[in-house]
């Protein structure tokens, strides 16, 4: 998914919870929260991966073993 893609999808959640409503369309299809926790659980999730996104590939790490400390 592009970021793009998730910007539109995170618009989608915010203007459905503000309003009030549990049901949020996009790209054709409709999803419906059966609560406001469930549709804030899913604005953090399309946030997180909005980040990641923006901040590029992701972390990498290398573990490094030095003889003789």
């Amino acid at each position: 998914m592009t970021l793009d893609e998730l910007r539109l999808r995170h618009t989608a959640l915010l203007a459905a919870r503000y309003s009030g409503t549990r049901s949020v369309s996009y790209d054709g299809k409709t999803v419906n929260y059966g609560s406001d926790a469930e549709l804030a659980a899913a604005i953090g999730d399309v946030e997180r991966r909005m980040a990641k996104l923006a901040s590029g590939a992701g972390r990498i790490l290398r573990p490094h073993a030095v003889k003789d400390l």
